[in-house]
């Protein structure tokens, strides 16, 4: 009671927003200048989330394409700058490789059987493996833990130690691997034409579907819904789900092979790189082209950030360009060159201003401003995550995992109520009659096919044939027996038919009763 006397003195006492007590006014003066302080050191320090990316800006007539990685790297903060960084790999290349999806580990894999777990940041090597014979393809699984790789028979799986797990034995000759995280199935591709679906926390095989369009080149899939697309030989870009055994689309997207394509994150344009030195964006919502591009020569592989940009790699070079879902472009965004090398593959960084490049010769990391999302959700995707968020998400998301039944080329239908009119839908007396009406259509039929296919012997029958012969005015013993043969069976015969249709036969008592004299 003292205490809230001696608070209620003070309130009582203040004037002007000050209370009688010097200590109290100076501890709330404090702390209003913290708060100030925080305020401005938001406001300075952009900690606010922004909404524009911060790319890269010319000045006068210059170009961005002209920036090299050397000087972004000088003007670059330092933490950014130790992520650019050169990989020497001369010995078993050409490589490929893959991120995580929170964009920690790198996965890389040379032609030559050398495959190897990375956390790049810190540059801590997980493991290490020479496989002695050739890859064609590593993709990571739904976390840094297991990765699957496309050797030279059989798809194998391994953990982050090294450690072989799995061998798929129904994956053959498979060039090309993804991996759908919502699902949990690792889907492969390759030289055989057939398209399969491995459940990885089951380990069945869920579905193969035949292509019938020879050998797969490239295989991505669609973020959004899930959708596999495949580019084939033919120019054609095949559009798959696992409950359907033939395509959901196809598109003729270039008139030559298709090399390489890529999916935006919202599912909403594709980008296909074709044999014929094109490099066409389509609309997946309507399936149209929007813009066409040439490329020097072929392109090998195409791919889109978070942000939009697309990075094409032809030749020695890496080309990014920006804003090309907007209008046409008429110059690259970035350009950068690894001489006397072939670029074999182009991944972008999630969540960092990183592109990912393997080619002959090793990998490349280069700065791309402006690539990554920058506002990412930690509850969904955690670049930071410890061990035990690890194991929690690993939990929730086997907990959450969807059908393979549910991908579709929409997936909002799922769920969705009927939007037809009310005149359109069926009320339940008009279903109770259509019910009725098909019950009475199916009995209908029953009746036809009795009347069509009697249950009775041909009239060509042996008995026939011999009555036939006997003279019909020469009465002979055999005819005798022939003919109540012949009426005994007739009369099982009507009696199977009277049984079939319901019919009850009444007994004749008399006849019964007299038989036991005969």
């Amino acid at each position: 009671m003292g205490s809230t006397g001696k608070y209620e003195r003070h309130l009582s006492g203040r004037k002007n927003g000050r209370s009688r007590d010097k200590k109290l006014n100076s501890n709330m003066k404090r702390l209003d200048n913290q708060y100030k302080d925080a305020v401005k050191s938001a406001a300075n320090t952009d900690i606010l989330l922004q909404e524009d990316a911060g790319f890269l800006e010319a000045e006068g007539m210059e170009k961005t394409f002209k920036f090299t990685q050397d000087e972004i790297v000088e003007n670059v903060d330092v933490g950014t700058a130790s992520k650019r960084f050169e990989l020497d790999l001369p010995t078993f290349g050409p490589y490929t490789l893959d991120y995580t999806r929170n964009g920690r580990d790198l996965l890389i894999g040379g032609k030559k059987g050398h495959v190897a777990s990375i956390d790049w940041r810190l540059g801590k090597l997980d493991c290490e493996l020479n496989l002695n014979e050739t890859v064609s393809a590593v993709k990571y699984l739904h976390n840094n833990q297991y990765f699957a790789v496309a050797q030279k028979k059989y798809v194998f799986i391994y953990d982050k130690t090294g450690m072989e797990l799995h061998r798929l034995k129904q994956h053959i000759d498979c060039t090309l691997l993804d991996f759908l995280p919502y699902h949990f199935l690792l889907t492969s591709a390759g030289n055989t034409g057939y398209l399969k679906y491995h459940d990885v926390s089951t380990s069945e095989l869920v579905s193969e579907h035949r292509t019938k369009l020879g050998p797969t080149q490239c295989m991505r899939q669609n973020p959004w819904n899930a959708v596999m697309h495949l580019g084939h030989s033919n120019g054609q870009v095949t559009l798959w789900s696992p409950s359907m055994s033939t395509p959901l689309a196809k598109i003729q997207a270039t008139k030559g092979p298709v090399r390489s394509l890529a999916i935006n994150r919202n599912g909403n344009y594709m980008v296909v790189a074709g044999a014929d030195k094109t490099l066409k964006i389509w609309d997946i919502r309507n399936f149209q082209e929007l813009h066409s591009y040439y490329t020097p020569t072929q392109a090998n592989t195409v791919d889109i950030s978070d942000t939009g940009l697309i990075s094409v790699g032809w030749g020695p070079h890496v080309t990014v360009w920006k804003d090309c879902f907007k209008k046409k472009q008429q110059s690259p965004y970035m350009n950068h060159m690894i001489p006397s090398s072939q670029i074999q593959t182009t991944r972008f960084v999630p969540f960092e201003d990183i592109l990912g490049v393997s080619h002959d010769k090793g990998i490349s990391s280069l700065i791309v401003p402006g690539s990554g999302e920058a506002n990412y959700d930690s509850y969904e995707l955690n670049p930071y995550e410890s061990s035990k968020q690890r194991q929690e998400s690993e939990v929730r998301g086997l907990m959450n995992k969807l059908a393979p039944d549910m991908i579709t080329l929409d997936p909002n239908v799922i769920g969705t109520v009927d939007k037809r009119q009310q005149q359109d839908r069926l009320t339940p007396a008009a279903m109770k009659e259509l019910e009725l009406k098909t019950k009475k259509d199916q009995d209908d039929n029953k009746d036809m096919k009795k009347l069509i296919k009697p249950e009775s012997r041909g009239k060509n029958s042996a008995l026939r044939k011999l009555k036939r012969k006997q003279r019909k005015n020469v009465i002979t013993e055999r005819a005798q027996r022939i003919e109540s043969v012949l009426k005994k069976e007739k009369e099982l015969r009507k009696e199977k038919a009277d049984f079939a249709n319901g019919v009850t036969k009444k007994k004749d008592v008399i006849s019964d009763t007299l038989s036991r004299f005969s």
